[in-house]
């Protein structure tokens, strides 16, 4: 029997899954589909945002997903992977076990770079993080030592940094949890970001985002600096390169984004960052039964970055996409076909709800990156209904096995 392996069990790596056992259930005698992952959980991480502010707990965002494989014949394998060698067609298990394939999906996701900057490890000073659990709850610890011993707080996003968006989300939470505790007048909110002005997120910008962000920046009473490059962390310091030193008491700093230890350990398939260079039909682009999805992908901007670097956003939409896209084209080969599916990064739909504090702004293009024929803010000044529910429909989508929806 040939295997399908997939290496990763989240937005990409589950929808490649699902949607490679459903569309090979006419060859299961032929085919089977392995899934490699250290954990068995499904986690929505775009709701991480919440949790430092006790508006979600950890549990409210995952679930167990080993019932949901095995009802689709998909064979899980909970262990870390340490390596693949793209020659052999193995991907070697920390245990030393092996696993051949026939066909490999990368669905690994990111490691965080913390060494960018000196200091700007969570456990040097008091610069916190919310991209996994463990570090959004321990950003949560901080916050509500905060509301005890209030003092200047900084938000934002280091250069080469590449996920703004949920930095802005963070940082408004923040100001609006501030003032439900009635702590905000005794605290100086900072921003920081690489960008080169407000709203770029990225994506080079979107009609309208600069004026509202500035709008909402004055509204809130948040400081801000663009094209901020860090020099370094103290504990209770940051030194920005062009000689400003912001003082803190607590600091959320998103780091860049790299790929993850086990594809930086697979050099033949990614760049110097560990991510995997890939075609527009998401295959590898030397070896052809090689696929990826999401945010192990490569992906370049069509924009020139003028100063401080920043990278591209890499969210769970186009993360659901490019797991659809890498099944299709995985069961385009076995069927014999040799034209794939493509749809560069950039040309994915921008689809996205960035909360505003109880409050949130709707993203819509027909593409990520420019060019574009159709792209719109549209606030939403009364609550954030839509993100709640946007976090709904992909639990209970995902938590039923219907991948195959948008």
């Amino acid at each position: 029997m040939k295997s399908i392996v997939v290496l990763g069990s989240n937005f990409a790596g589950f929808t490649s899954a699902i949607q490679l056992a459903k569309k090979l259930k006419r060859k299961r005698e032929e085919y089977k589909v392995v899934v490699i992952s250290p954990t068995h959980d499904f986690l929505y991480v775009p709701s991480l945002i919440w949790v430092p502010f006790g508006r979600r707990e950890v549990k409210d965002i995952k679930f167990d997903l080993r019932s949901i494989f095995q009802k689709n014949n998909i064979e899980f394998i909970q262990k870390a992977a340490d390596r693949v060698d793209p020659d052999k067609n193995i991907v070697y298990l920390n245990d030393d076990q092996e696993i051949t394939y026939d066909y490999l999906v990368i669905a690994t996701g990111v490691s965080m770079n913390f060494d960018v900057i000196d200091g700007l490890r969570p456990e040097d000073n008091k610069i916190h993080n919310i991209v996994i659990p463990k570090l959004a709850m321990k950003t949560r610890e901080a916050f509500e030592k905060l509301v005890d011993d209030p003092g200047p707080v900084i938000v934002g996003a280091t250069q080469g940094a590449s996920c703004m968006g949920a930095a802005y989300e963070y940082l408004f939470n923040m100001d609006k949890e501030l003032r439900r505790h009635k702590v905000r007048d005794k605290v100086k909110l900072y921003w920081i970001t690489p960008e080169p002005y407000l709203g770029n997120f990225g994506i080079d910008g979107m009609p309208g985002g600069e004026g509202m962000l500035k709008m909402f920046m004055k509204l809130y009473n948040i400081e801000y600096i663009i094209d901020a490059s860090i020099d370094r962390i103290d504990e209770d310091k940051i030194h920005l390169k062009d000689g400003t030193v912001l003082p803190y008491k607590m600091a959320m700093l998103m780091p860049p984004f790299e790929g993850a230890q086990v594809m930086k350990d697979s050099p033949k398939l990614v760049d110097e960052k560990g991510f995997v260079e890939t075609k527009a039909s998401y295959q590898h682009v030397k070896y052809d039964n090689v696929f990826a999805a999401g945010l192990a992908v490569k992906v370049t901007p069509n924009f020139k970055i003028e100063k401080t670097p920043f990278g591209v956003p890499k969210t769970g939409y186009p993360s659901d996409v490019t797991g659809k896209i890498v099944a299709k084209n995985i069961v385009r080969l076995i069927d014999g076909k040799k034209k794939l599916i493509e749809k560069e990064w950039g040309k994915i739909p921008a689809i996205c709800i960035m909360d505003a504090g109880h409050k949130e702004v709707y993203l819509l293009a027909n593409h990520l990156f420019k060019p574009r024929q159709f792209a719109i803010l549209l606030p939403n000044i009364f609550n954030d209904f839509g993100k709640v529910l946007l976090e709904k429909y992909f639990m209970w989508k995902n938590r039923h096995g219907y991948a195959w929806l948008p």
